[in-house]
């Protein structure tokens, strides 16, 4: 009978619920409890186990350059004039249920793609779908999609509309053609007070326009951006990389 019920819960695909329930047959003391308590057993180990496999899922689905990332290892040096309590509840989640957005601002090594990328871990702990990616990627993939004239575009926008949390690094790097503003604005009209967008960039949302150049499409990206973002500035009179170690040969 036991080896029954095992087969029938691994067929099920109830592997947490069947590890368990070999472990409860082969050790007495769980002969001591009720068949509450251990039923119990039974349904907490599978589910901790299919929360696990989840949250792995979504982390990979991520792309995140360092999965390691968490809210909990955040440095917050003096220099650095981080906001702890304004760190920590948007580690809540609260932003992305009223599809806000956050603009990380400050100059290379200061720990943009840390912070955001802890956000991102957080969210996917929250079972958020998250995806990580380069502006400039971005860009490459959705041209060339566009250049192909099979529907691959409309797809790609799709994708991206349906992600919970896009983390956007190097935002506004280099200046960009009209072609390519254009495709931000839809993009961003797509995402816009349905789902949330981390940017991480070196420039202030003040100088954006210049990198947007057609005045025009910036003024419509801008204003489905800014009005909608938390925005944090991170400093520092030494990198974290050079904090790390990361900058010694």
């Amino acid at each position: 009978m036991n080896e029954q019920t095992l087969n029938k819960l691994n067929e099920m695909k109830l592997n947490g619920m069947a590890e368990a329930y070999e472990e409860q047959v082969a050790k007495r003391d769980f002969q001591k409890m009720d068949f509450d308590e251990r039923f119990s057993l039974l349904v907490d180990l599978e589910y901790s186990r299919r929360k696990s496999n989840k949250l792995q899922r979504l982390i990979k689905a991520a792309s995140f350059l360092d999965s390691n990332a968490c809210i909990e290892d955040i440095e917050y040096h003096a220099d650095r004039r981080l906001n702890k309590e304004q760190v920590l509840k948007l580690a809540t989640g609260a932003y992305l249920l009223n599809g806000h957005n956050i603009i990380l601002k400050g100059p290379t090594g200061s720990g943009k793609t840390y912070l955001a990328t802890a956000f991102g871990v957080s969210a996917c702990r929250q079972s958020f779908k998250v995806k990580y990616i380069r502006l400039p990627e971005l860009l490459d993939e959705l041209t060339l999609a566009k250049l192909a004239a099979d529907g691959s575009y409309r797809r790609l926008i799709k994708k991206y509309t349906k992600v919970d949390l896009l983390i956007l690094d190097e935002w506004l790097l280099t200046d960009l053609s009209t072609d390519e503003a254009a495709i931000l604005l839809e993009v961003s009209e797509s995402r816009h007070k349905m789902v949330s967008t981390i940017y991480c960039s070196q420039i202030d949302p003040s100088g954006w326009h210049l990198k947007l150049g057609n005045e025009t499409i910036a003024e419509a990206i801008l204003d489905r951006i800014i009005h909608d973002s938390y925005q944090i500035m991170i400093d520092g009179d030494i990198s974290m990389r050079e904090r790390r170690g990361l900058g010694q040969r």
